[in-house]
């Protein structure tokens, strides 16, 4: 019965190349045209075709990460990709188009994360081993998209330009205070104090996250500068001179987008800058992977702009630039995964198969999905004054000249017709 419904599914949605599945009982079975990209999965247990006809984005993360799922002599990128590109352009089954819509319509519950939820959900990820992400992030342990500036630069030169363009962007100035909203390892509050002058003050969810960057601040010497607090932004008082926040929204959920851009507003004095840097979809919303929900992100949501333009809006803080980075997040976790892989041995010291099998495809799902699927990063520059910064991005490159105007074709006089 499920190879039967599974076969129908992929039967519609190959549509522009060539996959092959053997069988759990090592039949081999083609979908799509011969034409295309050309990829080959084993399936070895019965409970797995099952898994993917009921939830086949949950069923293919569990059945990679328990080896009941493996390609053949072709990569995971290649499986992905091809299977993205080919749900896009195929049909979906009817019970699956209302399963989907199901998830969907499901988010808002899925996503109330009130705080104690929140906290929790932040633990699941975040709160895992320092040593586990020092293996794989950058000397500052900067667990967003970089800026590459140059695509020759280094993880750790475009983590440092990515910071950079965050605080241009926010017009820094000495003593100014800011509030930086998922303050993460601390490395953003380190820089701004360190490299600008200001009085940082960091709040996170993350225990782990939390005596880490105390600990950082400490031996570098900052302690006058920055602080931190275990705290929701929900509960935080004050007004800032700047906020920040890096990657931060995606946790926040569809509820309380309205609440999140309000806090924002109240807690930026009127003559301030924040600046939001968020994961975002430039297509319709759509419902978030279950895979990613339940093993790396439980709670987490990846917003369209559309989710988004409504809450600003409503804050009353002037959008005074967005901007979209394209492509950037693709390849800041390649060299993510890179560096993982290259840990493998220490890594497999304390995590099983299951964990490394996990996080590989976690890793390479994200990138298939800024490389293949309509998701970006979003920069939210808000103020309450539409003047608060430059009215062009001219101070953001203070060293380039302006280019020069595109000569315009003579304008022939206007002739009134004789009347």
């Amino acid at each position: 019965m499920w190879e039967k419904l599974l076969c129908q599914f992929l039967s519609a949605m190959m549509v522009t190349d060539r996959l092959s599945l053997t069988m759990p009982d090592g039949t081999i079975r083609d979908f799509g045209p011969d034409t295309g990209q050309r990829i080959h999965l084993a399936i070895k247990d019965e409970a797995t075709l099952r898994a993917l006809v009921l939830n086949p984005d949950l069923g293919m993360g569990e059945g990679y990460m328990n080896g009941t799922i493996s390609p053949q002599n072709c990569t995971m990128d290649d499986v992905m990709a091809t299977l993205v590109r080919n749900r896009q352009a195929g049909h979906m089954p009817g019970w699956m188009q209302a399963a989907n819509r199901a998830r969907f319509h499901m988010r808002r519950f899925i996503q109330h994360n009130a705080p104690k939820r929140a906290r929790q959900n932040v633990a699941h990820h975040y709160d895992l081993s320092d040593d586990l992400y020092r293996l794989f992030l950058d000397e500052d342990m900067q667990y967003s998209c970089a800026y590459f500036a140059d695509p020759e630069m280094t993880l750790e030169q475009a983590q440092a330009a990515k910071k950079a363009h965050i605080a241009a962007k926010l017009r820094l100035e000495p003593g100014m205070r800011v509030l930086d909203i998922g303050c993460g390892w601390g490395g953003m509050a380190m820089t701004l104090a360190r490299d600008y002058g200001c009085e940082v003050m960091g709040i996170t969810l993350s225990e782990n996250q939390l005596a880490t960057a105390e600990q950082r601040v400490e031996a570098a010497g900052l302690g006058d500068k920055v602080r931190f607090n275990l705290q929701d932004y929900r509960h935080t008082t004050g007004t800032y001179d700047r906020i920040v926040s890096v990657g931060m929204l995606e946790h926040v959920g569809v509820p309380n987008f309205n609440t999140y851009f309000s806090k924002v507003s109240d807690l930026l004095d009127p003559d301030g800058v924040a600046l939001i840097h968020t994961i975002g979809r430039s297509g319709p919303p759509m419902a978030h992977s279950s895979w990613i929900n339940k093993y790396i992100f439980p709670g987490g949501y990846v917003p369209s702009l559309s989710e988004l333009a409504g809450p600003m809006e409503k804050s009353g803080l002037w959008q005074c630039d967005i901007e979209v980075w394209r492509l950037h997040y693709a390849t800041t976790i390649r060299h993510w995964r890179e560096r993982f892989n290259a840990n493998l041995d220490t890594i497999r010291i304390t995590y099983d198969e299951r964990f490394v099998r996990m996080f590989q495809y976690y890793l390479t799902v994200c990138i298939m999905a800024f490389e293949h699927q309509m998701q970006g990063v979003y920069h939210f520059q808000l103020a309450h004054k539409r003047d608060a910064v430059p009215l062009t991005r001219a101070y953001l490159h203070p060293g380039q000249t302006a280019p020069k105007p595109v000569p315009q074709p003579a304008r022939r006089p206007v002739t009134t017709p004789a009347q």
